[in-house]
């Protein structure tokens, strides 16, 4: 009940803020910018709430470990009643005597106290669980930073799809226009049917284009909500186009782009640390081990009524049991060379997953340079495209143009527009891929809730 509470009043201020920020009254529809999402996200998605229990359960795992460390005090009780006594015989100087021994109730109760003094493996076995608590803290993060990623991802695919939908629509507006104009001039008898139909079919070629666009936003909204942790029947709307992110964009500057911070070296470093502490707790089983003991019972003994005749004495005992495995089948020792092994193993794989991500940041360092170039290049063909329409339309008008010619300006004009949306996004989406691989994105400003669910 308190996370229901806790999301819908993260909802509301965030709804709030959205609202204010854009001068708007309140409406049904939720307009979020990019850190409403990701801050939505990484309050609410399922994965981060696994990977956040895990760091806690790895954490009580640790503090059993830590209890075995810990004097260990039982109590204890028990009653036995005696069926038949033991027989016993004697020889004597008048022969062999016969007689019974024991008693027919006796009860037993009392403490016990033990603790380890020398254990080598489970002192190995604490500092084997801090690195797990590590591991688990890496991997919460590399599920955020990946989740993170995906919402910039998603948030701009359905920029780009609404800002396509404009420019189809615009276009579609026009060749409607178009349409009604020939129309007219086919009743005036200044135009062919021909050129009707041509007019009529350009407006239905573009028709698919909207329903394929409209598709392309309920996708990407539905996957938007989805890495949110939404309801998928709430409405939302982002509160900024890919225009807007232009200023921002041209002023770029290279990051650092050093890989300490990446987070599948960083857990396969954790990794190796593992494997070391786990053959040094394979290491320490060579070790003897110590124990300590405490005892006080006491025990009484009757015959007859169970319950009369009590006769309680007590008594106690102290003492070291000392352990020294001296073979078990060669178990230990080839236990220890299975960990060298994954030792060795795990530096080549580290060297060549170095390697993979060193090509990965000069991928998208390259998408970048290439994104940042085709924006300037498409921005320059969009201005050329709308003067070449302009143009076209006041020959058409003077009839030194013809339909097609004029169609063929629009459509450039159209193509041009989609292209220079598709560079923006493509520059994005590569420096979000960026941020991920040198695992760089600043998570901590998004989490402004404190997450009880490990509790």
């Amino acid at each position: 009940m308190n996370n229901k509470r806790n999301r819908k009043l993260l909802l509301a201020v965030l709804c709030s803020c959205a609202i204010a920020a854009m001068g708007q009254t309140a409406t049904d529809t939720l307009r979020l910018s990019l850190d409403d999402c990701i801050r939505i996200a990484l309050n609410e998605n399922p994965t981060i709430k696994v990977a956040e229990m895990e760091i806690s359960r790895v954490d009580y795992s640790k503090k059993e470990v830590l209890g075995q460390l810990l004097p260990t005090v039982t109590f204890s009780g028990s009653y036995q009643r005696t069926l038949a006594k033991q027989t016993m015989y004697m020889d004597t100087e008048q022969g062999t005597a016969k007689f019974r021994v024991g008693r027919d109730n006796a009860w037993n109760t009392g403490f016990n106290a033990s603790m380890p003094l020398v254990m080598p493996t489970l002192w190995k076995s604490i500092k084997l669980s801090d690195t797990q608590i590590l591991q688990n803290v890496e991997a919460a993060r590399s599920s955020r930073l990946s989740l993170v990623n995906q919402v910039k991802n998603a948030y701009y695919a359905l920029l780009l799809a609404i800002d396509s939908k404009k420019v189809i629509e615009e276009n579609h507006a026009t060749a409607k226009i178009n349409a009604e104009i020939f129309s007219n001039k086919f009743k005036l008898g200044t135009a062919s049917e021909y050129d009707v139909l041509r007019a009529n079919v350009a407006v239905t070629n573009l028709e698919p284009s909207i329903l394929e666009a409209d598709n392309s936003i309920n996708q990407c909204l539905l996957q938007l909500k989805v890495l949110m942790g939404m309801d998928v029947r709430e409405n939302v709307a982002p509160g900024l186009t890919l225009e807007q992110y232009k200023e921002e964009m041209l002023r770029y500057a290279p990051i650092d782009t050093t890989l300490a911070m990446n987070s599948d070296l960083r857990k396969m470093d954790l990794q190796t640390e593992y494997l070391q502490k786990a053959l040094d707790v394979q290491k320490a089983a060579w070790y003897p081990t110590l124990s300590g003991s405490v005892n006080y019972m006491w025990n009484s003994m009757s015959n007859g009524n169970p319950f009369q005749n009590f006769q309680w004495s007590g008594y106690s005992t102290a003492g070291l049991t000392l352990s020294f495995p001296l073979f078990t089948g060669g178990q230990r020792y080839y236990k220890q060379k299975q960990a060298e092994v994954s030792l060795r193993e795990m530096k080549w794989q580290r060297e060549n997953l170095e390697r993979s991500l060193g090509m990965q940041v000069k991928t998208q360092l390259d998408h970048i340079s290439k994104s940042l170039a085709q924006i300037s290049s498409n921005e320059g063909g969009v201005k050329q495209a709308e003067k070449a329409k302009d143009i076209m339309q006041k020959s058409f008008k003077i009839g030194a143009a013809s339909f097609i010619q004029l169609r063929d300006t629009e459509d450039a004009l159209m193509s041009a527009r989609l292209a220079y949306y598709q560079a923006i996004y493509d520059y994005l989406v590569a420096q979000s891929n960026l941020e991920l691989v040198l695992g760089k994105a600043p998570i901590d400003k998004y989490v402004t809730t404190t997450n009880n669910q490990t509790k």
